[in-house]
């Protein structure tokens, strides 16, 4: 079984977003960036299973600009076996993301394709979605568990209501949720290793992959500051508050 893993290089989620001045979009100057979250959960859950001889080959692939190569180390460092990168300047929406990734897929005949359910930076939470359209595949979003039976996939997932259990057929796409697994750290002697390993560089248009965007943005700003609470002496003030003020009574 081969497992194809998607991984986004975004803004380190201790860092404070910060708004450029012209409100064109974010601060990404001389920020700290990292791996997307729930794309370490996928990556890690590739890895275990791999561990568990279930799968033979684990590839890690990210659409992004050349510093996005960073990302696909960490994966290969924890235990991914080769990288591809994808070169793109810019911003790469969800629908070409996942149509770069219907390219690769048709490239590698993976059995599996893991990715996080969604990026911090964007909170789309599209691609896995749109690329199960695409390839025509069965989808199992929202994954906090994982079982693997032959050719088929039990995947327990997070759903307002609670948790829903699903089976799949092989191929699938897979969304995989924080609560999934915790993901290992790389050691020093796996990030040297991880040096040597594959990587694959290409292009969108190597691919024959449109990313012009669809979308067009035109200003970034900061919510509104929320005003201070304010204390009351008694249930009588209170309730006077919330009728004459609030007027949510």
């Amino acid at each position: 079984m081969k497992i194809l893993v998607a991984v986004k290089r975004v803004i380190d989620y201790n860092v404070r977003v910060r708004v450029k001045e012209d409100g064109s979009g974010v601060v990404t100057e001389n920020i700290k960036m990292s791996s997307n979250p729930p794309d370490d959960n996928a990556i890690e859950e590739a890895v275990k299973i791999k561990e568990a001889g279930k799968a033979t080959e684990i590839i890690a692939i990210t659409v992004g600009e050349e510093k996005s190569q960073e990302t696909v180390r960490k994966a290969l460092a924890v235990g991914a076996d080769r990288g591809i990168l994808v070169k793109v300047d810019g911003i790469v929406e969800p629908l070409a993301v996942a149509k770069v990734l219907q390219k690769i897929v048709d490239k590698e005949k993976p059995d599996l394709v893991f990715m996080g359910k969604q990026a911090i930076d964007d909170d789309c939470n599209q691609t896995g979605q749109m690329l199960s359209a695409l390839l025509n595949w069965p989808q199992a979003t929202f994954a906090s568990k994982i079982e693997i039976k032959d050719k088929i996939l039990r995947v327990t997932r997070e759903i307002d209501e609670g948790l829903e259990t699903i089976e799949v057929n092989v191929p699938a796409i897979v969304t995989c949720d924080l609560r999934l697994n915790e993901p290992r750290y790389a050691s020093l002697p796996n990030i040297m290793k991880a040096k040597k390993k594959p990587l694959e560089v290409l292009s969108a248009s190597d691919l024959g992959v449109d990313i012009t965007p669809r979308l067009q943005q035109i200003k970034v700003e900061e919510p509104p500051k929320r005003k201070a609470g304010i204390k009351v002496t008694s249930v009588a003030e209170l309730v006077n508050k919330l009728k004459n003020e609030a007027k949510v009574i």
